[in-house]
């Protein structure tokens, strides 16, 4: 996709996003037994993540129109979390009983992670389902973010924010396989790397769905 990095990368990417992304997120009762995931890698990670009923998430995929083209916004979580502490994400986290969609959870996440507003996101639509490892069924948001929105990050939550080019993320051959050991075996995940920057896991799983979603047929 590399026209994505010419001077009307934001109407390709816009005109690919009306056409190519889920208008609705899935529904509660759509089945969870084949969404994405880590097993496209390792299929036996599914049984396991399937063994007790998928705790929701969401996340927004904030896509910024830049002079020079179109990024994406990632978070560096903050070092003291519990959980993938250090590691690059996307703004989101859990679904809420209140709140009334996965639309609602990400931008109300995204809000409390790095201070984006949400009147600043226009929804575009949504990737698939991201079943991880570890049970969380995960709804990607993607969503426009105007260039001038200010950002204030939670420190408790985010050691930083930073950009990366749409058009690099979307070359599949900056997409590589790699593995570490997880509970006693290899297992294999996407991962990309981006400068002194190491996307990979669930991130790199839903950048690849972006890439599915997005190419045309002959890429």
């Amino acid at each position: 996709m590399t026209d994505l990095a010419a001077p009307t990368a934001l109407d390709h990417f816009l005109a690919r996003a009306r056409t190519r992304l889920r208008p609705a997120p899935p529904g509660p009762e759509d089945s969870t037994a084949n969404p994405r995931g880590d097993h496209d890698l390792e299929p036996d990670v599914l049984e396991a993540a399937l063994a007790r009923p998928p705790r929701l998430a969401a996340v927004l995929v904030p896509v910024v129109p830049r002079d020079d083209g179109v990024s994406v916004l990632f978070t560096l979580r903050a070092s003291h979390l519990r959980d993938h502490s250090g590691q690059i994400a996307f703004p989101g986290g859990k679904i809420d009983p209140a709140d009334p969609s996965p639309l609602a959870a990400a931008l109300r996440e995204a809000q409390e992670e790095v201070g984006l507003n949400p009147a600043a996101v226009t929804p575009l639509g949504y990737l698939d389902p991201y079943l991880s490892g570890t049970g969380f069924l995960v709804t990607p948001v993607v969503g426009l973010v105007a260039p001038d929105a200010r950002l204030t990050l939670n420190p408790h939550e985010v050691a930083e924010a930073f950009e990366v080019p749409l058009a690099f993320l979307m070359d599949v051959a900056n997409h590589a396989l790699h593995s570490r050991e997880w509970r006693g075996r290899q297992r294999r995940y996407y991962a990309i790397p981006f400068g002194e920057r190491y996307i990979w896991g669930v991130t790199a799983g839903i950048v690849r769905n972006l890439y599915d979603r997005l190419r045309d047929g002959n890429e």
